[in-house]
């Protein structure tokens, strides 16, 4: 059983939940690079259909992957999800992607977490893709948090992303053409039921220490190192926490000091 597709399934309702209680205007842009909230979520359902049309069948992901990549050349990844999913906004883009989740979940929650599915990078296994899922609609859903002016409640069901954000440290080197430190800075982290997580040995010299969600923050980059309450210490841990990138794709910068923050109303 995969325990992380119930851990996409939780991060997803409590964002659907979000949107229909704070009745969001989805066309207003976001501060996560001015994405509106519409693309947000057709972005999310765009790559939870495809993993769970990777389980289904390679020949058919491949056949989405190639119709798909020219858009994506032509127009952006936006414009060819906007334009693969323009008939739906509003509430039924809400219920429809949710349900689809929800399927996505359910196919992950029986697979063997170790079966090999293709994606537009190199294969991944069950476990990683719906990790992965689980990270990009807890990443991107910051950016609705942030805009309705609410903080999220977290629960320990974002370890996944933890686990990511710490096992990809080679990855922010290698996406940048960097030699990777030799030295893997040890990571303490406070979960919000205030368990504690250990990732990597015991380093006097350089660690990383705080909430759990200000890690979660950092490696995807909806906040900057300098907006949350992370103790780092050395030379390593702070390079790593200045540019720390978990995701797929070209690097990216994370955004600048105080670019992305909780919208105030009223």
């Amino acid at each position: 059983m995969i325990h992380e597709a119930d851990d996409f399934l939780k991060e997803t309702t409590g964002l659907a939940k979000l949107l229909l209680d704070a009745n969001l205007d989805l066309d207003q842009p976001t501060l996560f690079k001015s994405w509106t909230g519409t693309q947000i979520i057709r972005h999310l359902h765009c790559w939870n259909e495809a993993a769970l049309l990777s389980t289904e069948s390679t020949e058919a992901f491949q056949a989405m992957l190639m119709e798909a990549l020219p858009k994506v050349a032509a127009g952006g990844m936006r414009g060819y999800e906007d334009e693969a999913f323009q008939h739906l906004t509003g509430s039924e883009l809400i219920s429809t992607w949710q349900a689809s989740a929800e399927r996505t979940a359910g196919v992950f929650r029986s697979i063997d977490p170790e079966r090999r599915l293709p994606w537009a990078g190199p294969p991944m296994s069950a476990q990683s893709s719906i990790s992965a899922r689980l990270m990009e609609t807890w990443a991107h859903g910051q950016a609705l948090y942030d805009l309705a002016g609410r903080a999220r409640i977290d629960g320990d069901h974002i370890r996944p992303i933890a686990e990511l954000g710490v096992r990809t440290f080679g990855w922010t080197y290698q996406v940048r053409g960097e030699q990777k430190p030799s030295i893997k800075p040890h990571v303490r982290l406070t979960a919000p039921s205030g368990a504690i997580w250990t990732f990597n040995p015991e380093h006097p010299d350089e660690r990383i220490e705080g909430s759990a969600t200000a890690f979660c923050q950092v490696v995807t980059q909806t906040r900057n190192i300098a907006d949350v309450d992370l103790v780092v210490k050395g030379d390593v841990a702070t390079d790593w926490m200045h540019k720390a990138q978990c995701f797929a794709g070209p690097p990216e910068a994370p955004p600048a000091p105080g670019q992305r923050h909780m919208t105030e109303h009223g």
